[in-house]
This record gives C-alpha cells, structure tokens and sequence, in this order.
C-alpha cells in the first residue's frame, strides 16, 4: 500500500508540472516576441471573443468559439515549431523540405478558414441586421 502511494506521489509531483508549465510559457513567449502572426492571431482572436460577450453568443456558441480560436492558435504553433525544426536541421534548399513546411502552413490556413466560417455562422446575422 505504502508503495502505491510513494509511486502515485513521483507520477504527480508538482515540481515536474510547475517546470513543465514554465517551459510552455516560456514558448509562449517566445511566439509572442518573434513570430508576427502569432500577434495577429492573438489580437484576432481577442477581438473575436470579445464580439462574441458583446453579443451575448449562446453558451454553446461561445464554446465553439474559444475551440475555434484555440484551434487556429494550435494549428500556427505546431507550423512554427515544425519551420524551426526542420531550419535546425538543414540551412540547403530541398524540395521535400519545402513540402513539409508548406503541409505545415496548410494546416494554419484550413484552421483559418474554419475560423472565417465559425465566425461567420456566429457573427453575420448579429453585425448586418435588416
């Protein structure tokens, strides 16, 4: 019993998740500080929450709002991560390292299309009246 515990105790240790936790804000900051598009996306996708509390979109609208800002943050972290990769690896040009990093950009640009779509869905009628 007192094995299990200790065991339980090592696999939640707090000490591991605060240094993980620093770790991803310091990534975080990293995009913040270097990467212009994640500026952009940010600023987006804080003016599209706050469209959404100014007109009061449904619990479930505004749900599907945050998974699609949250998506689009996702989609351009994993593009960023995967340029400064491959850049690691190799300063030639290759074709198949093109690829990779355009397969990579396409994964942004269909989180943004989604995006204009949801917010679209979300936004149109509420802004345009008749």
């Amino acid at each position: 019993m007192k094995r299990r515990i200790k065991i339980l105790r090592h696999i939640f240790r707090f000490r591991g998740f605060r240094q993980s936790l620093k770790l991803a804000i310091t990534g975080i900051g990293y995009l913040f500080l270097y990467h212009r598009n994640m500026r952009i996306i940010f600023m987006l996708g804080i003016l599209a929450l706050l469209l959404g509390l100014h007109y009061q979109l449904k619990g479930i609208e505004l749900i599907a709002l945050c998974i699609t800002i949250t998506l689009v943050f996702m989609a351009e972290i994993f593009n960023t991560a995967i340029e400064i990769m491959i850049d690691m690896t190799t300063d030639k040009y290759h074709t198949l390292v093109k690829l990779v990093k355009d397969i990579a950009a396409a994964v942004v640009l269909l989180a943004s299309l989604n995006a204009l779509a949801v917010g679209y869905i979300l936004f149109f009628r509420r802004i345009f009246k008749s």
